[in-house]
């Protein structure tokens, strides 16, 4: 059966720290959320519409493995809240290669691809590494330095998501802070957890959803991730995280976006949706 919940209102202007908060899952195509998601049924064109009105964000992840169309963009626009904000996940051209800094052509095409067409809607880049992509200083900031702060007129923020443990080093995080570019935090995974602030917004990715929790997490995990995503978005960073070089001057605020991927799978809206319950809770 399907979770039974109205659909989000516009975040309160109250509370001005929890709409900088973007809480959602990665895509919304998928199978087994038809009847405990979306409801029984529910036409496959129309999931996009239904998933923005339940959630505050969304990482498109088909744009890792091939082109869309521009029209295809100018659709999920015209599909989703004006509120509503979509992180989209690079091209593995250019992320899963030996030497990153041949990456310029891959970089340049996916921005040609039609992702612009997100306009206001578009959210950060996340740049996905494979799990046995080694961290290489020199090739590494060569990369950097090929992914443009601005792109047809639109501010351009990038996400780094690395999956091996030789990038857990305190070069790996003077490297991302000289771009502003934010080191993807990987909340109860099999990959290293990085939770030192680089940029200007944090970028979380929680893999830990099981099958014997309704919600996908316990109560008290849910309260707990949504109490670091306040501390990050008031410009701090939670003392249960471990990070690996000086903290950041703590910054006025940060815009914090935190997809609940992974694990399992089914339970990942209802997660998510539970996490914007308790975000909205006083």
């Amino acid at each position: 059966m399907a979770t039974t919940r109205s659909p989000r209102t516009s975040p309160p202007a109250a509370r001005e720290r929890d709409t900088r908060i973007r809480i959602g899952v990665g895509g919304w195509n998928f199978a087994p959320w038809q009847g405990t998601f979306y409801p029984e049924k529910w036409p496959r064109h129309r999931e996009l519409e239904y998933a923005s009105q339940h959630l505050t964000s969304i990482e498109i992840n088909s744009t890792f493995y091939g082109s869309q169309k521009p029209t295809t963009f100018r659709n999920w626009f015209a599909q989703t809240p004006d509120d509503f904000v979509f992180s989209v996940k690079a091209s593995r051209y250019a992320t899963h290669r030996r030497v990153l800094g041949e990456a310029g052509d891959s970089i340049a095409r996916f921005f040609d691809s039609g992702v612009l067409e997100l306009g206001r809607k578009l959210g950060p880049v996340n740049w996905q590494f494979a799990p046995s992509k080694t961290f290489d200083a020199q090739d590494f900031e060569h990369f950097l330095s090929l992914l443009p702060t601005t792109a047809g007129g639109h501010a351009i923020r990038h996400a780094l998501e690395v999956r091996h443990e030789s990038f857990a080093v305190p070069e790996f995080i003077a490297l991302a802070r000289k771009y502003e570019m934010a080191i993807v935090l990987a909340g109860d995974a099999r990959f290293p957890c990085i939770a030192d602030v680089t940029a200007p917004f944090v970028y979380a990715r929680l893999m830990g959803t099981e099958a014997r929790y309704k919600l996908g997490y316990a109560p008290k995990a849910i309260t707990h991730w949504i109490a670091r995503a306040r501390t990050f978005a008031d410009g701090g960073v939670p003392g249960d995280l471990d990070v690996l070089a000086d903290a950041p001057p703590k910054a006025e605020h940060r815009d914090v976006f935190l997809y609940v991927i992974s694990g399992f799978k089914e339970r990942n809206p209802a997660a998510a949706m539970a996490m914007i319950d308790a975000l909205a809770e006083r």
